[in-house]
């Protein structure tokens, strides 16, 4: 005949209290040593739960939010790119920006580290529980264009508007068609000043014209953009090539003391 504490392991099991389930023999021990009253056994044996809890949580934001890998703001070598404000960067962490509903734009040739900033601002984003989607620029308009064909743009529209913070990676890389220009700029029309969006491009924004092929529309995007933003120009060698370069560039030192 089961015993309550074997029907009790079993409740904490079938109510998926892991934690609780996990500690519970520990406190029932330190209770009965009079080391922990009851009240504070239970309420740390909950808050061990919630942590778990919260815990996954963050990792279910993280993991619907797209991204393209993980990697934070300890993983990049600000060293290597000293035409960025260090501090600067590591504020957007606390995302007093989402709560302005700014944007943020970052700018530089390809490798110095774009889109490695803007996921790891993201992920803040995520852990924080604030809805976050990671997207290429031509994956995205191709989404809103195949819902264009298939009379649900509007619904597709909505879907990328809603979110607190959207990340659109590699805007230029390569030229936007009018219509794929048009559905980015309606996008960017639904999000202004309702949520923030963060912006890697490789093009200068004087060059934005180039991009979408017709500077009127260009400077309409750009008008919402930078309305309320930070812009980050990113220069220096490139951050993916780093270690390659550190390898020819020694072993051209060894060939010398050859």
């Amino acid at each position: 005949m089961a015993t309550n504490y074997n029907k009790l392991m079993n409740n904490l099991e079938m109510l998926k209290l892991d934690k609780i389930r996990e500690y519970l023999d520990s406190y029932i021990s330190l209770v009965n040593e009079g080391q922990k009253d009851i009240v504070d056994a239970f309420y740390e044996l909950t808050s061990f739960e919630m942590d778990l809890r919260n815990e996954r949580a963050m990792n279910a934001c993280v993991k619907v939010a797209n991204f393209p890998y993980i990697k934070t703001f300890e993983d990049f070598d600000f060293s290597y790119q000293p035409s960025i404000n260090k501090d600067e960067i590591i504020d957007f962490r606390n995302l007093r920006f989402m709560e302005k509903k700014e944007n943020i734009l970052l700018i530089g040739t390809p490798g110095v580290g774009k889109t490695h900033l803007a996921t790891s601002i993201g992920i803040e984003a995520a852990k924080n529980r604030n809805s976050t989607y990671f997207i290429n620029c031509n994956d995205l308009v191709l989404q809103l264009k195949r819902a264009h064909l298939e009379n649900r743009l509007e619904t597709r529209l909505k879907f990328f508007a809603k979110y607190k913070l959207l990340i659109i990676d590699e805007v230029g890389f390569l030229p936007l068609d009018s219509e794929s220009s048009n559905l980015l700029f309606q996008l960017i029309t639904k999000r202004y000043e309702k949520h923030s969006t963060i912006i890697t491009t490789n093009k200068s924004l004087s060059r934005w014209g180039e991009i979408f092929g017709d500077n009127v529309l260009a400077n309409a995007i750009l008008d919402r953009l930078i309305h309320h933003s930070h812009i980050i120009n990113i220069t220096g060698r490139s951050y993916r090539t780093k270690d390659k370069i550190s390898m020819i560039e020694e072993d051209g030192q060894n060939n010398q003391n050859w």
